[in-house]
């Protein structure tokens, strides 16, 4: 489906994305410490309402 070429420039390009991505993290984590204190009960609220979501399908499903 895919030539050994691409696989590798896949594989290359995620590793050089992920790297990208930590380096900009870790450059800018006293911004994200200042100004994002509590995200995470953002994402805990969103996975509980996903998670009622999906009860409230199984729930009616039934």
């Amino acid at each position: 489906m895919f030539s050994k070429g691409q696989l590798e420039f896949a594989g290359f390009f995620v590793v050089a994305f992920v790297i990208a991505m930590i380096y900009s993290y870790r450059k800018d984590i006293n911004l994200h410490r200042k100004f994002y204190k509590g995200n995470y009960k953002i994402l805990i609220g969103f996975i509980l309402f996903i998670g009622l979501l999906f009860l409230i399908k199984i729930f009616f499903k039934h």
